[in-house]
């Protein structure tokens, strides 16, 4: 990413409001353009990312009609096309478009509920309304629920991830939604065996989440999927690694002997620390060698543990590599791992820190280096 590259600044700026003005004033009569325009962008230094999608609602708006079905329809004929229906993944829309979806919240919740989620039915197919949703699980729980029930079954794979994504219960950025397993499983149920990635992505990450505090729910889910075989092997397998992630890298024996890794078979593990020293900036190497008496599909995963301030210490798992150890062939793994002194999302200190790497879920061998 460039130096001095602005998420917020990428996202919302005279290019994208200019989109947006001209596509309110393409729909609805009256709408000032350019005032839209002016007001939105002289809001948006003192803004966030987050807040600037609320103030582009505050201007939009100022122009629109206070009767909330009124104002409704206003929205739906100033949204563009639908996303392309053919593609499979990655489409998540523009975040300019999520005025509707911030509205509907504001005037539909309490009193316009049912108009309030056939707007959401039409935004969600130019733009997520995943944060929305939310609003509307925790007030009208059941209705909503029911709502999804049949959204699960839509044709357009936008209306049918946002059952999933709009319903996980660690959604990022999002409000929390006061739903339990029992209630958000059976839609899952329903979306697991989708053919469009971009849902089956969402499923995952929806287990994953639920994995943090129902590892077991998540692991008989997945079992009886498979044997249902509504989904195809390959894509299912994927499914699996992608929903228990979470799980794996804590060395979960279930997780672990879900993706075929026995964690009971003896191994030995030589871990050679190739770099004892390692200046702020430069790169950790070391490497591993896993020898087993039997054929053994191994998972290998190393944790760095961080020196931290007034000697504490941070830790965090990392990937190394996938493979098989058989007898008289060891399995070897080496990693080169840059150390950067300028991170921004963990900040790293000199001392002494340590590698210990994981085989199948289990500490097998660790060792120490200092960064200075």
């Amino acid at each position: 990413m460039a130096a001095g590259y602005s998420l917020k600044d990428d996202l919302f700026n005279p290019r994208t409001v200019g989109q947006l003005a001209g596509e309110f004033a393409a729909g609805v009569p009256g709408f000032d353009a350019a005032r839209f325009e002016k007001e939105a962008l002289a809001g948006f230094p003192e803004r966030e990312l987050m807040a600037r999608m609320e103030w582009l609602a505050d201007c939009a708006e100022a122009q629109l009609t206070t009767d909330f079905p009124t104002m409704a329809d206003q929205l739906e004929a100033a949204m563009p096309a639908r996303l392309d229906p053919s593609l499979r993944d990655d489409d998540f829309g523009q975040f300019i478009h999520a005025v509707p979806g911030i509205l509907a919240v504001r005037h539909g919740l309490e009193d316009h509920r049912a108009r309030a989620m056939a707007l959401l039915y039409e935004a969600t197919q130019r733009f997520s309304m995943e944060f929305y949703i939310r609003p509307f699980l925790n007030r009208w729980t059941e209705e909503t629920l029911a709502t999804l029930a049949l959204w699960a079954e839509d044709e357009n794979y936008h209306v049918r991830r946002l059952v999933s994504e709009g319903t996980r219960p660690k959604l990022p950025w999002a409000k929390a939604v006061v739903l339990t397993p029992d209630q958000t499983l059976p839609l899952l149920d329903r979306l697991h065996g989708d053919p469009t990635r971009f849902v089956t992505r969402s499923v995952s990450n929806h287990l994953n989440d639920l994995s943090k505090t129902h590892d077991d729910l998540v692991l008989v889910r997945l079992t009886g999927w498979k044997s249902k075989g509504v989904q195809s092997a390959k894509e299912l397998d994927w499914m699996t690694r992608h929903a228990l992630r979470t799980l794996i890298k804590q060395g979960h024996a279930g997780a672990m002997a879900a993706l075929g890794f026995d964690a009971s078979v003896p191994v030995t593990v030589d871990l050679e620390i190739e770099t004892p020293q390692v200046v702020m900036g430069e790169a950790l190497m070391f490497t591993c060698s896993v020898a087993s008496a039997v054929d053994l599909p191994v998972l290998v995963d190393y944790r760095l543990t961080f020196a931290r301030p007034e000697g504490k210490t941070g830790e965090k798992v990392f990937k190394l590599k996938q493979g098989k150890a058989v007898p008289g062939k060891p399995f070897v793994a080496r990693k080169v791992h840059k150390l950067k002194g300028d991170a921004t999302t963990f900040r790293l200190y000199p001392g002494p820190h340590r590698v210990t790497v994981q085989v199948n879920g289990v500490d097998r061998a660790e060792a120490g280096f200092e960064l200075t």
